[in-house]
């Protein structure tokens, strides 16, 4: 049996499906990036430019700044508030990598920040979670991915 369709049977063969819905997902988020200064939080420095190779040109933060958790958390709650009517409701979308580590970074500052008050948007990374985890894990990728996931990311945020 060919590896192709292993990938059928488990639901992550569909390449134009599973890439649609991941461009469609960060279209939505560089939209309210762009119009509405909504905030993508990400890892490190390799993840804000993958972020900008894919046209995203609103605020990246980045977590990784020298800082504790706790203080780069209370920075963004004094910087963002703890809504953002015009992107939607929540102040932040919250895109930590979808490996072990990422996880637990997200859970943790997701509490933190809700634990401010504020909406945090986390399903965008439940997204490429979900699709893009046969081809990746981190957001870092999304460069190399760049010219691939743009057709689809057009679709949902045309600049």
């Amino acid at each position: 049996m060919s590896g192709q369709n292993r990938n059928d049977r488990s639901g992550l063969g569909n390449y134009e499906l599973r890439f649609g819905n991941a461009g469609q997902a960060i279209g939505e988020a560089r939209r309210r990036n762009r119009l509405h200064n909504w905030p993508i939080i990400v890892e490190g420095p390799r993840d804000r430019r993958a972020l900008i190779a894919l046209g995203f040109t609103g605020p990246i933060e980045v977590l990784n700044r020298g800082w504790t958790i706790e203080r780069v958390v209370a920075h963004w709650y004094e910087t963002y508030g703890t809504r953002n009517e015009d992107a939607g409701g929540s102040s932040v979308c919250l895109l930590m990598d979808w490996d072990r580590t990422g996880g637990r970074l997200q859970r943790k500052i997701a509490n933190l920040m809700q634990s401010f008050d504020m909406l945090v948007e986390q399903e965008t990374r439940t997204v490429l979670l979900k699709n893009l985890k046969p081809e990746t894990r981190v957001v870092e990728s999304l460069y190399g991915m760049a010219d691939r996931l743009r057709f689809y990311i057009n679709k949902e945020d045309r600049l």
